[in-house]
């Protein structure tokens, strides 16, 4: 199955990154922080994710990864479910995607839930998500 919507950040919180000694520094920081995402369409529902990134600001060259929990429907299936998700970009595009559905991670009618999908922001800032799914025991 296929279901794709939309979605906008409503929170991002910069967390403290505390790094075990000794602490290496590189050309590119390293932040943390966690977000709260609201979907609409055939993907509905709210997530809290963790979100972690090596990302140059002024060059907008980096990569991030990201966990996600998630509460809605999908296609009009309704629960819970974990889903990661990363990509690198040098400022002009995503590249080096990955994105799983985190298997035996969904509850209610998304228990069993396995899978995949993808992220794309468009030139007007739109976020879209896509997962192509099975849902089952």
């Amino acid at each position: 199955m296929r279901a794709t919507g939309t979605f906008k950040v409503e929170e991002f919180t910069p967390a403290e990154v505390r790094l075990p000694e000794p602490v290496v520094e590189t050309a590119v920081p390293v932040g943390l922080a966690t977000l709260r995402k609201r979907y609409e369409g055939e993907v509905a529902g709210v997530s809290g994710t963790l979100f972690t990134a090596a990302y140059d600001q002024s060059s907008g060259t980096g990569t991030y990864v990201a966990m996600e929990s998630f509460e809605g429907s999908l296609g009009g299936l309704s629960g819970t479910f974990n889903f990661a998700h990363s990509a690198t970009t040098d400022g002009e595009g995503r590249e080096a995607e990955f994105f799983v559905i985190v298997p035996g991670s969904g509850t209610g009618a998304l228990a069993g839930i396995r899978g995949a999908g993808g992220l794309r922001i468009d030139a007007d800032g739109t976020h879209r998500i896509w997962f192509e799914y099975e849902v089952g025991e």
